[in-house]
């Protein structure tokens, strides 16, 4: 059976530096607990279409992005204290500057799994921010039992992942946007 997630966050940062955080695969793993020891063990990068050029030149980004057919093999814990790893293989099946890209499970612990993130620009109280919004679409595995602990398990593990994400992006963001200023 299928099951839907959705989660936002608004950040008060451009959405240039935003969408290229997230398009970067290499930064998922600062997302994830520290418990799950998450590492991109393998990615095959495809280039997205070309970069919009910000009329700002603070906002011209040069960092990798993963595009429509790149596949990124990602290893986690998948419980607390558990030290068997899980593989995920995902791909990148949609990708469009400054509004969205979506990923799907090729092999993994969800028998499906199809994660749509949202990432546009929106004003605030005028900051010149991003909304960032995450639609999941999954079904849990190994069939019924997977139903069974869906509900006890799979649904609020899945909401303390993305929670903690939040939190790590407003920890994590304030330092991408300073070491970009660096870098120029």
């Amino acid at each position: 059976m299928r099951h839907t997630f959705s989660s936002e966050q608004w950040v008060p940062f451009p959405v240039e530096l935003v969408f290229a955080f997230f398009a970067n695969p290499a930064n998922l793993p600062h997302l994830l607990p520290a418990w799950q020891r998450a590492r991109v063990e393998s990615s095959r990068l495809i280039a997205p279409p070309t970069r919009p050029v910000a009329t700002d030149p603070a906002l011209r980004f040069q960092s990798p992005a993963a595009g429509v057919g790149s596949e990124i093999v990602l290893s986690f814990r998948l419980m607390r204290g558990l030290f068997l790893r899980s593989r995920w293989l995902a791909r990148i099946t949609e990708f469009i500057w400054m509004s969205h890209f979506c990923d799907e499970q090729l092999s993994g612990p969800f028998a499906y799994w199809h994660h749509r993130h949202g990432i546009t620009r929106e004003v605030r109280e005028s900051i010149d921010g991003t909304l960032v919004t995450d639609d999941v679409e999954y079904e849990p595995p190994m069939g019924p039992l997977g139903e069974f602990a869906h509900n006890s398990y799979i649904r609020p593990q899945l909401a303390t992942l993305f929670a903690h994400r939040r939190k790590r992006l407003e920890e994590i963001l304030p330092i991408a946007a300073a070491q970009s200023v660096r870098r120029r």
